[in-house]
């Protein structure tokens, strides 16, 4: 199928200045995930442009989370509101579009502004991951909204991404519910490739309470949390194999030098390809702290949990691809499907059983550095891809059940 006149008269109005100059503008605006201020002013940003949209716009409280803090305390953790926007709500057939409003820059990171490395590359915060997403999003429904569209949507913008979506999950989860399919702005890489099967990811946080001591006078009557948690991370680490990763990220607690250690925090990520692997990762989990805890003489409490179920390839995501590869062809831009090791909200939708793409963005590299870049070309690129896709879910519905 090549492009019709009717889709040729969708995209024709697509184009790249609107676009860009919106991506540059809310790349100027500093919304890291701990950035409320900058979250708040963006979730504006963002609601008056969706306002273009039919439908009703709202801003949704974040639930609340609570994080292991220095002192090995829970302590709740403020997050940013999330934007929901409804359109058709009556429809029968409806599809869920998705995006995040958060980066990883910290208000006080030095990355905060963008430069042109040359007429086709933007490098700049966020405006890979995703603001270059959310605005070709907006442009690709905006063109889609002009041929007398029949297919019901929501468009779910979360604050929280980058740090889990712990806050927004139950949200995704509720606007995920019987949707014929998702698509999600993560970005693509800088050929076009898309992301496939991703693992499930999971932050967990061992609190290790020892016994202090005198270093010099006493120590055999100290039990060492350091010490102790280090023996955790080795065996954590050694837990490694194919298909599941086990990455010890940072310990903090300590005492002076003088002094055994009674408190140490261990910070770690892992991520299972599988249901499986995630079962297995939990047993060794359990396994590994009842053996530090028997032979430090400590006591160790868990806190975290598997909150990206891995996501696997179904029959649907198969059809969805398809859909979407021959739109990218038809438009000129062809795609490749490759597994990755990265997470994201994709994961999240696809344990709902919604068939996912879940790399519809812009395309860029180098994200979560100060060498992240956006091609500017890819925005109204991809805006019309959208827009193609949108249509042919409407007019064909070619993700069967």
């Amino acid at each position: 199928m090549s492009l019709t006149s009717e889709e040729q008269g969708l995209i024709a109005p697509v184009e790249r200045a609107p676009i860009l100059s919106r991506t540059l503008e809310w790349a100027s605006i500093n919304s890291g995930t701990g950035n409320l201020d900058g979250l708040a002013a963006m979730a504006g940003y963002l609601a008056d442009a969706f306002a273009q949209l039919p439908g009703e716009v709202r801003l949704v409280d974040a639930a609340p989370v609570e994080k292991v803090d220095g002192k090995g305390e829970l302590r709740e953790v403020g997050h940013g509101r999330h934007l929901v926007l409804s359109v058709r709500p009556e429809a029968a057939r409806r599809v869920i579009l998705t995006g995040h409003m958060d980066t990883v820059y910290a208000r006080e990171h030095p990355f905060q502004t963008c430069a042109w490395l040359d007429e086709d590359t933007l490098n700049g915060p966020g405006t890979a991951d995703m603001k270059g997403g959310l605005s070709l999003m907006l442009a690709g429904l905006a063109a889609y909204e002009q041929a007398a569209p029949t297919l019901g949507y929501d468009v779910l913008i979360n604050s929280d991404e980058e740090t889990g979506s712990l806050s927004s999950a139950a949200l995704i989860a509720q606007m995920a519910q019987g949707k014929l399919a998702a698509l999600t702005y993560e970005p693509a890489l800088p050929d076009g490739s898309m992301a496939r099967a991703r693992p499930g990811s999971g932050n967990y946080s061992a609190v290790v309470t020892g016994r202090s001591a005198h270093a010099g006078r006493n120590p055999q009557d100290g039990r060492n949390a350091l010490v102790a948690a280090s023996d955790l991370a080795m065996r954590l680490a050694a837990g490694v194999r194919e298909g599941l990763t086990i990455n010890p990220a940072r310990i903090e607690g300590g005492a002076p030098n003088n002094t055994v250690p009674d408190l140490a925090i261990l910070h770690f990520n892992l991520r299972p390809r599988t249901p499986e692997l995630a079962a297995i990762a939990r047993a060794l989990i359990d396994e590994a702290v009842a053996a530090v805890s028997a032979a430090h003489e400590v006591q160790i409490h868990l806190h975290g949990h598997v909150s990206r179920p891995p996501k696997p390839i179904t029959p649907r995501t198969e059809a969805l691809f398809g859909l979407v590869s021959k739109a990218a062809t038809d438009l000129g831009q062809p795609m490749r499907w490759q597994d990755t090791g990265g997470v994201c909200d994709g994961n999240n939708i696809a344990a709902c059983g919604v068939p996912v793409l879940d790399t519809m963005g812009a395309l860029g590299g180098s994200i979560h550095s100060p060498q992240e870049f956006m091609i500017a070309s890819s925005l109204d690129a991809r805006a019309r891809l959208t827009a193609l896709v949108m249509h042919r879910l409407d007019r064909y519905g070619a993700v069967p059940a």
